[in-house]
């Protein structure tokens, strides 16, 4: 009603349609719609002057649908026959999307949401809508009480030394009292950058708040819920250490934390833009700074035109928490799976589990100095933090899988004494000149016990020391051949060599000496070089 009494009052002024078109953004017919009642009543432009209020009861007669709005429904009918379960659902304080949904679902109505609240509006009473409204905590914060915390973009920015382009993130954490304010940039949103800046935050301030509101961001919280939200590992450590609080908003529900959300564009303008920074130490320190200088001295309106920083140091620095005396430890936690290797990898570095949590996911805990393993909540295994390569500790594995890296020198010569002399010596003689070198023989020689009696492997090491080669392959093959309770052959005296090699005994063997007679100077055959007599005679 007020468009067409606005453009009656323009018409009768005496502007051209084309001139009120212009003027009210409004089409040329739908001016046409609108005078045609008036000039059918004999008023023409220039006439005598009428108000708006003469203007507005001549267009309740010519328009009576726009004064009441019922008679322009034409779903109203068929929204009006679900009356009474629409007043039943608003009693209940069900919500007015919720009440079009279940129509529209569950009776078949084909109208739209908009029409549905303005049927509301015009015809249901007021006592039926109360439960729509729903009121907000008004209660002022007390000092110390909350603290407000969220992730802004502040823009991009060169690194001077590397030449690249990265994005600067802000860290931003608001008291709700006094709206003192810490903002930390960051590169990366993981985890650790954001318990740290927690850390960083709380030493800002002299204290921690009594309650957090952060974000539902995964850096925080791992699943958002109104009710029982699930915090990570990392955030939940921090609450715990510093005793606060932490009741995260609703997802896609800025309002639950006001007060960070409109410093955001705050902390962008006045802060970051226009502005060049060398490292990002140096913008962290410029961050502190302009909290305290800027920030902390603006005049606040909610304070009533009171600087932050005053209003913290009066009333709210004495409310907070007080800091633990031992320092707060920065942990990453991730999830690793324990391979066929009974290993896991956390950080690119492979750190060995008891044997029993094989194909297991477990939960890694890493800190400066140490990295803990838990399952079910228990910690089932630590180790010294390592940069690169692989953690192993022997006594993960089951015993009869790394037996052999168990088996030392000691150990086979104790071995040895529960077999016999024989085989002590033959063990001593093998580790005599290098222990590691020979190590893996010495073994052998104790692991045949497992495939033959152990008197048999004694009496093996004797006759391997006897044929002077007390050595593995000896001893395995006398028991192979089971020959260790045979005499030993008499030597041969070639010193063990080749078959070729016959010796001096064997040397002249098969050769037959020749008859030599004997000499005039004497009767020794032996050494007579002349024909035999006998042989002369006959």
């Amino acid at each position: 009603m007020i468009d067409i009494v606005e453009i009656l009052v323009h018409w009768h002024a005496g502007r051209s349609r084309n001139e009120i078109a212009a003027s009210l953004g409004v089409d040329r017919k739908t001016i046409r719609k609108y005078l045609a009642p008036a000039e059918a009543a004999g008023l023409t432009p220039g006439g005598p002057g009428l108000s708006e209020t003469e203007w507005a009861a001549r267009v309740r007669g010519w328009f009576p649908e726009l004064a009441d709005t019922r008679l322009r429904q034409v779903t109203w009918p068929a929204i009006g026959a679900h009356h009474e379960f629409i007043t039943g659902q608003l009693r209940a304080g069900v919500r007015m999307s919720t009440i079009h949904q279940r129509l529209v679902d569950e009776h078949g109505l084909a109208v739209s949401v908009a029409s549905l609240r303005r049927y509301i509006r015009a015809n249901v009473a007021e006592e039926a809508r109360r439960a729509e409204v729903t009121v907000r905590a008004l209660t002022p914060t007390e000092a110390g009480e909350q603290a407000q915390v969220d992730y802004g973009r502040l823009g991009m920015w060169t690194d001077p030394v590397s030449g690249r382009r990265r994005t600067v993130w802000a860290f931003v954490m608001v008291l709700a009292f006094s709206r003192h304010m810490f903002v930390r940039p960051v590169l990366t949103m993981d985890s650790h950058a954001w318990t740290v800046a927690h850390v960083e935050a709380f030493g800002f301030f002299g204290g921690a708040p009594g309650r957090l509101v952060p974000d539902n961001l995964r850096t925080g919280v791992d699943r958002s819920d109104l009710y029982d939200p699930k915090l990570n590992r990392a955030y939940a450590e921090l609450a715990a250490h510093y005793g606060v609080l932490i009741d995260p908003a609703r997802a896609f529900k800025p309002r639950d934390k006001p007060h960070v959300e409109r410093q955001m564009p705050y902390v962008r303008d006045s802060f970051w833009r226009g502005r060049d920074f060398a490292s990002l130490p140096e913008m962290r320190a410029a961050a502190l700074t302009w909290c305290i200088e800027v920030a902390g001295a603006r005049a606040c309106r909610p304070l009533d035109g009171a600087a932050p920083l005053a209003v913290f140091t009066a009333a709210e620095r004495e409310a907070l928490r007080p800091l633990p005396p031992a320092p707060f430890v920065a942990a990453r936690w991730s999830t690793a799976k324990v391979g066929p290797d009974i290993h896991a990898r956390v950080d690119g570095v492979l750190y060995s589990l008891p044997w029993r949590y094989l194909g297991q996911t477990v939960h890694a805990r890493q800190t400066a100095a140490m990295v803990q393993f838990f399952v079910d909540g228990q910690l089932v295994k630590t180790h010294p933090r390592k940069d690169r390569g692989k953690q192993t500790d022997l006594n993960d594995y089951p015993p009869e899988k790394i037996a052999f890296h168990l088996r030392t020198p000691t150990w086979c010569r104790t071995q040895a004494e529960k077999i016999g002399p024989a085989c002590v010596e033959l063990i001593a003689a093998l580790l005599a000149d290098n222990a590691l070198y020979r190590l893996r023989a010495a073994q052998g020689v104790i692991g045949l016990a497992e495939r033959h009696d152990p008197g048999r492997l004694e009496a093996a090491c004797v006759k391997a020391i006897t044929v002077g080669d007390p050595s593995y392959r000896t001893v395995k093959g006398i028991l192979a051949a089971g020959t260790e309770r045979a005499p030993a052959p008499p030597s041969s005296g070639d010193g063990g060599a080749a078959a070729f090699l016959h010796g001096p005994q064997a040397l002249f063997a098969d050769v037959i000496p020749l008859a030599v007679p004997p000499t005039a100077t004497g009767t020794d055959p032996a050494t007579t070089t002349g024909p035999d007599p006998a042989e002369e005679a006959s």
